[in-house]
């Protein structure tokens, strides 16, 4: 059996967005996301709680969310869970860290650096372009050639 680890996470951008270039010349952005959660603890009260969530983008996605967030922005993120370890060159440890691969993502408004967006953007593992959606979505298609004052029949569609 294969295995499953996919994340979806929103969240503030607890720093601002971080872009570097490899060795090889590709794009990669770094940033940590911020999740609250509220529960009610043991003895009834009214508790929060927060995870660091630390995020790495690949190509135009990394290159976007660095343009146009910053410290505080609110953002959704999807991706895979990725582990990677290293050593420590201070202490001589092995160190290791999950990671959130961003594959997709939306910004959201709210937060110190809130655009009001809700525009979304994709990549497929690190692809340097943006999907489809974050030009247009279906909501926003209005057809040329069709007259302002004329009815569309649902009969008059295929499927």
């Amino acid at each position: 059996m294969r295995g499953f680890a996919k994340a979806f996470v929103a969240g503030n951008l607890t720093r601002d967005p971080e872009t570097r270039a490899t060795p090889s010349g590709a794009q990669v952005t770094n940033f940590s996301i911020a999740v609250n959660r509220s529960f009610k603890g043991s003895d009834g009260s009214q508790q929060e709680q927060v995870s660091y969530l630390e995020c790495v983008a690949w190509g135009r996605t990394g290159e976007t969310i660095a343009q146009y967030t910053k410290k505080g922005s609110s953002l959704l993120v999807t991706g895979r869970l990725e582990q990677r370890s290293w050593d420590d060159k201070n202490t001589g440890q092995k160190r290791s860290r999950t990671e959130i691969i961003v594959e997709d993502f939306a910004f959201l408004g709210g937060g110190n650096g809130g655009n009001g967006g809700g525009s979304s953007y994709g990549s497929s593992a690190g692809s340097s372009r943006p999907s489809s959606r974050a030009t247009k979505s279906n909501d926003d298609f209005v057809p040329d050639d069709l007259p302002e004052d004329e009815a569309i029949n649902l009969d008059d569609i295929p499927f």
